[in-house]
């Protein structure tokens, strides 16, 4: 006994030294209104046929790519994100009676990114009048987001210090050096702002609700105390 006592005394004794440490967290978010935005759009088609449907569609987009293109979008800012070529049925009433092809649709959506945001309404009233049918969301970017995300890093550790400083003030100990750092947070979904942007002879305007881009982070901060 006397033997495994002589043994054990120095790993209490590492026990002992582990170092005190206090760990929090800290938020930090930066609010900018976006300067870009990501439309989903396209148009569908149905015929008798595969390939009348798909005939029409082929027609459709590229009168919606010309208006695109004349609103001067580029061709690196126009990609295909969806096609499909997809059967109608008729299952008429129940029974054993297989189900009665009706005619087909023809899909196509592209996903457009807008760089210059005061035209989107234009934008999405010109590829309407050019026969899209199909517009599934428009989502707000930001085009730089590394200033403001850095910003919201340095408010996210502020705060964590900010914190870390009141229950150090109301332990009785001090803050000792920094063990560890992490970080998590992104992108936020948009505030309601609403905003309706108009174009020169337009029939109607595009009512377009750009809200504020939030980029927010969170810090997880490790301290030695004393």
């Amino acid at each position: 006994i006397a033997v495994g006592s002589v043994f054990m005394s120095p790993a209490f004794a590492d026990e002992a030294k582990l170092p005190r440490t206090l760990s929090l967290s800290g938020h930090g978010e930066v609010r900018l209104a976006p300067d870009m935005a990501v439309v989903t759009l396209g148009a569908m088609n149905s015929a008798a046929t595969a390939r009348e449907a798909l005939d029409a569609n082929t027609k459709a987009m590229e009168s919606i790519i010309a208006a695109l293109t004349a609103a001067q979008i580029e061709m690196r800012d126009i990609q295909t994100s969806n096609f499909g070529v997809n059967p109608r049925y008729d299952y008429g009433q129940g029974g054993n009676q297989p189900p009665r092809v009706l005619g087909y649709d023809v899909s196509n959506n592209v996903s457009v990114t807008i760089r210059k945001l005061d035209t989107l309404g234009a934008v999405l009233d010109a590829v309407v009048s050019s026969g899209s049918n199909q517009i599934n969301g428009v989502m707000f970017q930001l085009a730089k987001p590394e200033a403001a995300t850095d910003e919201a890093r340095k408010l996210a550790v502020a705060d964590a210090r900010r914190k870390a400083n009141i229950y150090a003030g109301a332990s009785g100990v001090t803050l000792g050096n920094i063990v560890s750092i992490s970080e998590g947070g992104g992108y936020q979904p948009p505030g309601p702002m609403f905003k309706t942007m108009r174009a020169e002879a337009m029939a109607a305007d595009v009512p377009i609700a750009q809200g504020e881009q939030v980029i927010a982070v969170d810090a997880n901060i490790t301290w030695e105390i004393n």
